[in-house]
């Protein structure tokens, strides 16, 4: 059973910053993708950010030019570097890791709360 474990969540004034980790049970060569997804109050989870195992990397619109997503796979942790922080960024991150063999699979965290007030 895959675990995923995300941390780094809190409270941020507006324009400051915040490092989201992501800790996986096992390898994260084992994974085709692994992303940050975020969840806010009343809305659809939507994806944020995602780099696949050749670390070829993805960005909601939103993220562009102010979240880096990168990956220490000798951690086997994935990070979600967040700066520019503005209020519409208050969510819950979940972070989130995908497989295709044997078939499509996809594990999630638990979720850590990001708040950004004005």
């Amino acid at each position: 059973q895959v675990q995923l474990v995300e941390s780094g969540g809190g409270l941020v004034q507006a324009g400051g910053s915040l490092r989201l980790s992501c800790a996986a049970s096992r390898s994260i060569f084992s994974f085709n993708a692994m992303g940050w997804y975020r969840q806010a109050p009343g809305k659809q989870r939507e994806l944020v950010a995602a780099i696949t195992s050749g670390s070829f990397t993805n960005y909601a619109d939103s993220a562009k030019g102010r979240f880096t997503i990168s990956r220490d796979n000798a951690r086997n942790t994935v990070y979600l570097q967040m700066a520019s922080l503005k209020p519409e960024d208050t969510a819950v991150y979940y972070c989130n890791a995908k497989t295709i063999f044997p078939g499509p699979m996809d594990y999630w965290g638990k979720g850590t709360l990001v708040t950004v007030s004005s």
